[in-house]
């Protein structure tokens, strides 16, 4: 097991996948390239580490930073399910470059998410069902509701997984994609209002503190429990 970690943590810093000298959608392409190229040699870890099965569903079992590691991916797994569906066949109000930036957020999610699935290898939990039955894929307004839904809720996710997290590479790595996340929310928000992508007055209930200039942070249980109309596949939580 101690290999595994070992090795785990070379892969998390590779400088190439995140290298700043990538044009955009250079990155974007090359990080879903080469995340398939970081499986891990994680012989004897499926044991004791989380797995979906179809009648038991999936299992997040936070004992150690694998748990979280794998909390990181079911959520990305959400998210890139719900941009790849927005970008395939956006609103027909959006904009030629409303339009773009979806299909580039649709690529950092997938990134996100097949770095996460390489990454932990046979640690990983599986795919994870969606439910979008609450979102019109054709209006404007409730896909941006439910796009600002995913982003806020993924930063607060990433903020209040942050203390769990024991490796020092894989808290690099989850502050990475939390800037990320940010961005996007900050970029959702000002398309449904003006001026309001850095306003955290509404975001005190996901733990905001706005005098204290303070994003969003909430605990797993939480986290999933909101996201949890969003999901069929049951998820078990352990160790937490």
């Amino acid at each position: 097991m101690k290999n595994t970690e070992l090795k785990v943590k070379d892969e998390l810093q590779e400088e190439s996948l995140f290298n700043g000298s990538l044009g955009r959608r250079s990155f974007l392409q090359f990080a879903g390239a080469s995340a398939a190229g970081l499986a891990l040699v994680a012989a004897g870890c499926k044991k004791d580490r989380g797995y979906t099965d179809t009648t038991m569903g999936a299992t997040l079992d936070f004992k150690d930073d694998f748990g979280v590691l794998n909390y990181a991916y079911a959520l990305e797994q959400l998210e890139a399910a719900f941009y790849i569906k927005v970008a395939s066949a956006p609103p027909a109000s959006f904009s030629a470059a409303e339009k773009a930036y979806f299909q580039d957020i649709q690529f950092h999610e997938i990134a996100h998410r097949e770095f996460f699935k390489n990454a932990l290898s046979t640690a990983a939990i599986g795919s994870l069902e969606v439910d979008f039955s609450s979102i019109n894929f054709t209006d404007r307004t409730s896909v941006l509701g439910a796009a600002k839904a995913f982003e806020d809720l993924g930063v607060a996710a990433y903020n209040g997984a942050g203390i769990r997290i024991k490796t020092d590479a894989y808290l690099v790595l989850a502050g990475k994609i939390v800037s990320v996340e940010a961005r996007h929310a900050a970029y959702i928000r000002e398309l449904i209002s003006v001026g309001s992508f850095s306003d955290l007055n509404d975001l005190t209930g996901l733990g905001a503190n706005v005098a204290g200039g303070l994003d969003a942070s909430l605990t797993p249980d939480k986290v999933l429990a909101a996201a949890g109309k969003f999901i069929k596949t049951k998820i078990n939580v352990i160790n937490l």
